[in-house]
């Protein structure tokens, strides 16, 4: 059930229809299948209780804080991920700010301040791994005893496997956008891999071409493979269009360019600079390279291009959400 996901900030601004809530609590970059897991469970929790649900997560991510000269490759950022979790039913996302103060904090203060007076909290769901509080003082075990003399309960989910029995996690699905593998990192993701910018103006350079993109710079903890992809683009009016997109520092025309998504659409005329969209991944076709001039770049553009309205034709949803992001 899709429903508008509530971004809360600052714990004394929860709606109070949202104090007493089912609270699953992670990190939860990618909302894949592993992370479904927890809150499905939350959410069944919920429905038996008939509370909320809540998602507890932290923003920013804590190895932004931690290890900040390396940037972090973040598979959802704040709005998608928000967005996804009300695709599943959550009602609101509690993004905790995650700094010195917050990693210092104790973990019985934690619980007191934030799922006690701050949430109400009436359920927890989380992984069986989590640890909280300074120094990661505060694990499962003491969520579960302090559930019991603060009023709430507490359910550890295990660790989600895929078909081949191996753990599926946010990691594991950074190292294969690293390589391209889309498809792959759709199939633990239980989506394809989605990001989202503004359209802005470029050299339109390929207008002149026959191949006018829409430019998207994407954040610069971005590290998926550099190369061209099947690809469909989601308008903010909801319209689709399927296409070819290119992500890389274009080597045939640029000589320090800066990662760019461009991405050229089918059968489409029409302006959607400043429009913010969402480009959904589905097939990597090649490698980015550098060609000796523009009338082979061209030729072998019409030849990606053919290659990908073949993928695309045959698309099916993976899932719920699929469907709703890119179908």
């Amino acid at each position: 059930m899709s429903i508008p996901c509530i971004r809360i900030g600052d714990l004394q601004h929860l709606p109070a229809h949202l104090r007493g809530a089912v609270v699953a609590i992670g990190n939860f970059d990618g909302i894949h299948r592993g992370h479904r897991a927890v809150l499905d469970r939350a959410l069944a929790e919920a429905g038996r209780m008939g509370r909320p649900v809540l998602a507890l997560t932290f923003e920013p991510h804590p190895r932004a804080l931690f290890n900040p000269d390396a940037p972090l490759f973040r598979l959802t950022p704040a709005p998608v991920k928000a967005r996804l979790l009300g695709l599943l039913g959550v009602e609101g996302v509690v993004e905790l700010a995650f700094d010195r103060a917050l990693a210092q904090t104790g973990a019985e203060d934690f619980v007191c301040r934030v799922l006690v007076e701050g949430l109400g909290t009436r359920h927890v769901v989380t992984g069986f791994d989590f640890h909280f509080g300074r120094g990661r003082e505060g694990g499962p075990a003491f969520l579960i005893e302090a559930g019991k003399r603060h009023g709430f309960g507490v359910t550890l989910v295990d660790a989600f496997r895929d078909e081949a029995t191996e753990i599926v996690s946010s990691s594991r699905i950074r190292r294969l956008l690293v390589q391209g593998e889309v498809a792959e990192a759709a199939g633990l993701l239980g989506y394809r891999y989605t990001v989202e910018a503004e359209v802005a103006r470029g050299r339109q350079l390929g207008r002149t071409l026959g191949y006018p993109t829409a430019n998207m710079a994407l954040h610069p903890g971005a590290a998926l493979r550099h190369g061209i992809y099947a690809v469909r683009l989601r308008r903010p009016s909801g319209a689709l269009h399927d296409g070819v997109a290119s992500f890389g520092i274009r080597p045939t025309v640029e000589d320090d360019g800066a990662p760019l998504l461009e991405t050229f659409l089918f059968d489409f005329s029409g302006d959607l600079y400043g429009e913010v969209c969402a480009v959904s991944f589905f097939g990597f076709l090649r490698q980015e390279m550098k060609f000796d001039g523009l009338d082979p770049l061209v030729a072998q553009m019409q030849r990606d291009e053919a290659e990908a309205r073949a993928l695309l034709a045959g698309v099916r949803p993976l899932s719920a959400i699929d469907a709703a992001l890119c179908f």
